[in-house]
């Protein structure tokens, strides 16, 4: 069995691009400016362990068991969530008007509450914490809301620096994900920095002037192009919507166009640079539009890309009349984090065609294994064996597929992919938009 890791959605698809998506394992710190930025982000992950039928367990210090609940609203009715209350006996005291929460109302709720007894003592959380967890199997998910109300709590950065360089690793090593919140205005420089030093990942949430942008400070094992760099954002309700998302009719958006083509192609923007022959920071400003390249550049790029220049700067040719796509139409993708010559893509359309299913031919050669899905998984897929023998491993259940078979994907993702036969395995995969 493979030890890679494996990618899952952060239920914010923008955010996934960004980031390269999480992986089993990431410890998620996000630097709240406003206090109020990181719910929207947070009730996103609780929404895509949903529909992965992931446990989570969604630690409250600040807010009453009333409070939170309301705050969820629907998302509060998943059967595998469960709510650890620190507030009734933390920051509420006991106080009877929190009390009454419980009385008769629990056998009425979808989730799962409980309530701590001693949420001032770390090591006693730190006990119930693991309890719980080891009652579920597989990978869990966690939120922690929040650091800054766990250290008021406890009394000190260092009482929660203690709590946090230990289960930091923990978690990692018990295959979860989580999600940890503090407002960046509540604690020391030296605090937010040893908070960072120790998680996979951090993430910070400024609000200037009524803007709000995210900037990703630190990601192990991803790329660097996207790093300490504000992207823009608005939300509402749960949606949330990236600047460069927003298009303005009648302008073509250069940096964009080149970036959906690169992405399509599965290539990075170092990769992408060392093809054309430019330096990866060209590209990285190309595609935030601070220079354009030049004309030899842009040229190369096209070659590259396998897309006609006009495409650059014309309208996209979504809904044109175009039935027939011939074989010279394909181009080969690259697959990032499957291991070289273990399965090969083609995109069996033009990159520069705008369409809802995007079609590709996989190929796996014979006796390769695959750890985990082809693409990162953020909608409907599904698959036709054309040729061979294929076995996928789906959560805890392994499925054999032979010729002819299909297979359709929703909110799974499969951990892993193998080729147990003789020959090459050949599937006709759509990615339904």
């Amino acid at each position: 069995m493979s030890t890679e890791k494996q990618r899952v959605p952060s239920g914010v698809s923008r955010l996934d691009l960004l980031l390269g998506g999480l992986y089993i394992g990431d410890n998620v710190v996000w630097h709240d400016d406003a206090g109020s930025l990181a719910p929207v982000f947070s009730l996103n992950f609780l929404l895509a362990c949903h529909l992965q039928k992931k446990p989570i367990i969604y630690v409250s210090f600040d807010r009453s068991p009333k409070n939170l609940l309301d705050k969820l609203g629907h998302l509060a009715e998943y059967p595998a969530l469960t709510i650890l209350d620190c507030f009734t006996n933390g920051k509420g005291n006991g106080s009877a008007i929190f009390l009454k929460f419980y009385e008769g109302l629990e056998a009425d709720l979808p989730c799962r509450i409980l309530k701590v007894e001693d949420p001032r003592n770390p090591q006693g959380f730190s006990d119930l914490l693991y309890g719980v967890h080891a009652g579920f199997e597989g990978d869990v998910r966690f939120i922690f809301e929040s650091i800054t109300g766990m250290q008021e709590l406890w009394g000190s950065e260092d009482r929660f620096l203690n709590f946090y360089s230990h289960s930091c690793p923990r978690l990692y090593e018990l295959n979860t994900i989580a999600y940890w919140v503090l407002e960046k205005n509540a604690h020391s420089p030296r605090f937010r920095a040893q908070i960072n030093q120790i998680a996979q990942v951090a993430i910070e949430l400024t609000i200037k002037r009524g803007t709000t942008s995210l900037m990703i400070l630190k990601a192990e094992n991803r790329s660097p192009e996207e790093f300490h760099k504000p992207h823009v954002y608005w939300t509402k309700d749960l949606t949330v919507t990236f600047e460069d998302e927003r298009r303005v009719p009648g302008r073509i958006d250069l940096g964009l166009r080149l970036k959906e083509f690169r992405l399509k192609r599965g290539l990075s923007q170092t990769e992408l640079s060392r093809l054309v022959g430019v330096t990866p920071s060209t590209i990285s400003q190309v595609e935030s539009n601070q220079i354009y390249p030049s004309l030899p550049a842009l040229i190369k790029m096209g070659e590259v890309l396998s897309v006609n220049l006009a495409s650059f700067f014309e309208e996209r040719p979504e809904g044109k009349a175009r039935l027939i796509f011939t074989a010279p139409d394909a181009v080969e993708v690259k697959l990032p984090d499957m291991p070289q010559g273990a399965v090969f893509a083609r995109l069996l359309y033009p990159v520069d065609f705008e369409v809802k299913a995007k079609p590709y031919l996989i190929e796996i050669p014979p006796k390769e294994t695959l750890p985990g899905h082809f693409f990162f998984h953020k909608g409907e897929e599904m698959g036709y064996v054309l040729s061979g023998r294929l076995q996928v491993r789906v959560g805890q259940g392994v499925h054999n597929l032979k010729t002819g078979d299909v297979i359709y994907l929703t909110s799974e993702v499969p951990g892993e992919w193998r080729n147990p036969g003789p020959t090459v395995a050949r599937l006709l995969w759509i990615k339904v938009k």
